[in-house]
């Protein structure tokens, strides 16, 4: 893994808006404190999204967005790209990998965070269609697409030279720990992922249980990996890709 000295930039890949909140929003704000620039890359503006039937989807999306940015603030990210494709109708393709592709090669990150491409049957919700999608084309736009200057000319036309992510952190696994895994403390910053989280109006039917799920979510992840009691974490299988 990295040393903190050696990560300038950080890039969140996810297919939807909340997906980082409740995947890595604690980590990203220890990214943000330590100083690193961190984006965030929306495949979709979620306006499949949401319980109530009356709003209009193309207002959704626009709601989503809003409250994206809004969740972005509380944990220090002010830098948000957009892609807007279709939710729910996310597919691993050569559009997508170009789309990421670009964004990469415009952000030349050191560290990418992106959603697990595994069909994981115990964690269902995780494992939504757009997610394994999005984390799929994730990887592959990390390697081998940014770094390939054969691979999407028309990025070079563009004035995007190829750019080479040295490590890539896979969230949403629950997997054991060993060797490649990377828990990250977010004690210090567990309130603003839950703030990060409320953001998301639309999509909570009942917002006061989100705070106690968050926090028994993170103190179980931090038993798991050996951290002290008390302690909340984020999990993340590190990729060398260097």
């Amino acid at each position: 893994m990295l040393e903190p000295h050696e990560v300038q930039r950080a890039l969140v890949i996810t297919a939807h808006p909340d997906d980082v909140d409740f995947g890595a929003a604690g980590s990203v704000a220890n990214m943000a404190d330590a100083g690193i620039e961190v984006t965030y890359c929306l495949v979709t503006d979620g306006d499949a999204g949401g319980f109530d039937q009356t709003i209009a989807r193309p207002q959704m999306a626009l709601t989503r967005r809003e409250e994206q940015t809004r969740a972005a603030k509380e944990v220090g990210v002010e830098n948000l790209v957009f892609l807007g494709f279709r939710d729910g109708r996310v597919e691993y393709n050569l559009e997508l990998r170009c789309a990421l592709s670009r964004v990469i090669r415009e952000v030349r990150p050191q560290r990418v965070l992106v959603q697990s491409p595994e069909l994981n049957l115990a964690r269902i919700y995780a494992s939504h269609p757009d997610h394994l999608a999005t984390g799929q084309a994730s990887i592959a736009a990390v390697y081998p697409d940014a770094r390939n200057p054969f691979a999407y000319p028309e990025l070079l036309d563009e004035g995007l030279e190829p750019w080479t992510v040295p490590e890539i952190w896979v969230m949403g696994l629950g997997t054991a720990p060993g060797a490649d895994m990377h828990v990250e403390d977010i004690t210090q910053n567990l309130d603003r992922k839950i703030r990060a989280l409320l953001c998301h109006e639309t999509q909570h039917q009942d917002p006061s249980g989100i705070e106690q799920r968050v926090r028994s979510w993170s103190a179980a992840t931090a038993i798991q990996y050996g951290l002290a009691e008390g302690r909340c974490a984020e999990a993340f299988r590190v990729v060398d890709t260097r």
